[in-house]
């Protein structure tokens, strides 16, 4: 995509006003509401939502937005071109209850099914990743530089596993005990996907219900890093399904 290096740093600055907005939320003593499929949803869902969408429509005016609270509303664009962001303003709502930090601020962008580059925010850690396609991913940390960030092999002593913290379920215990894993570790939200990006994990195997704006950044980032994202019967998870409702995933690594 042309001018995607400038994209990206435009969707970092999005991102960046889109937490702190969640943030003020965050510290505050803030209500907690339930939509009609039972899942929570706040203030800072849907004001940071309201600054990724306005930003977008500024930045690609003739690229449509699917995004979380706004399909949730019932507003569903149509796609026919094969591009559109997807963008889901604070994912891992149940995290931001719990106040542990680990939810974020997803903005990807899909074309011909697939996740071409994307960003993934983490506001209470102050972490980003920045995905411009392969190779060109990065990591900032606090007030830091950006520095490149790449998927590694699994080593020979066995796989290290990143789980659901709030959505782990016996098919996920039951999977990874075919593999030879040496160490599990649980978080929330999309920084699953960006464990394994890092070169800090292996492999993140998903069997509960995902949606499309929940992967995307994420996909888009641990893609360009050099992993994948692959359904259970092994075929690369694509974009732009009827309902934007996905499959059971596995992502992982560099395979060996």
């Amino acid at each position: 995509m042309e001018k995607s290096g400038e994209i990206v740093r435009e969707l970092r600055d999005i991102a960046l006003a889109a937490g702190a907005a969640i943030m003020n939320v965050y510290e505050s003593d803030f209500d907690i509401r339930s939509k009609e499929d039972r899942s929570p949803v706040t203030d800072a869902d849907e004001r940071a939502e309201s600054i990724i969408v306005t930003r977008l429509a500024e930045l690609t005016p003739g690229i449509p937005v699917v995004a979380e609270e706004s399909v949730t509303a019932g507003n569903v664009p149509h796609i026919p071109e094969g591009r559109f962001w997807l963008v889901d303003p604070l994912d891992g709502t149940r995290e931001f209850i719990s106040r542990n930090g680990e939810f974020t601020v997803n903005i990807g962008l899909i074309e011909s099914g697939r996740p071409a580059l994307g960003v993934v925010y983490v506001p209470a850690r102050r972490r980003m990743y920045t995905a411009g396609g392969p190779g060109a991913v990065f990591i900032e940390e606090d007030d830091g530089p950006a520095r490149p960030i790449a998927a590694r092999a699994p080593a020979e002593d066995g796989l290290v596993a990143v789980a659901s913290r709030s959505h782990r379920d016996a098919r996920t215990d039951e999977f990874l005990g075919t593999l030879p894993v040496k160490d599990l570790t649980a978080a929330g939200s999309s920084l699953k996907f960006c464990l394994v990006a890092a070169g800090e994990a292996d492999i993140y195997p998903r069997f509960g219900r995902t949606m499309e704006w929940d992967t995307a950044a994420g996909h888009a980032v641990l893609a360009a890093a050099g992993g994948s994202v692959r359904t259970v019967d092994g075929d690369d998870l694509l974009y732009g399904k009827d309902g934007f409702e996905n499959p059971f995933f596995i992502a992982r690594g560099v395979e060996a």
